[in-house]
């Protein structure tokens, strides 16, 4: 049996730019947040549920933080697009 190694994750620019300037809490959510995507990248609800080609753009909302990603499925990638914090 052949088990498939997590997603890896990317950031956008605007994307790592945000996320360099979280406090280290809200940099810890960001992680654990992606830390579950990776393991099951289609667990969050779709961006826009109306889209029946978005299906492969997600968004994610832990109390103030949301963020955006797309799942990129030949590479086998999750591409981080928004990083939003309300603190």
């Amino acid at each position: 049996m052949t088990t498939q190694q997590p997603y890896s994750v990317r950031f956008s620019a605007p994307a790592a730019k945000a996320l360099d300037t979280l406090p280290e809490r809200a940099e810890d959510t960001v992680w654990d947040v992606l830390d579950a995507a990776v393991a099951d990248p289609w667990g969050f609800r779709q961006w826009q549920a109306d889209d029946p080609e978005g299906n492969d753009i997600r968004h994610a909302s832990v109390g103030q933080l949301s963020l955006t990603y797309w799942i990129n499925r030949p590479l086998h990638r999750l591409s981080v697009l928004t990083i939003t914090w309300l603190g």
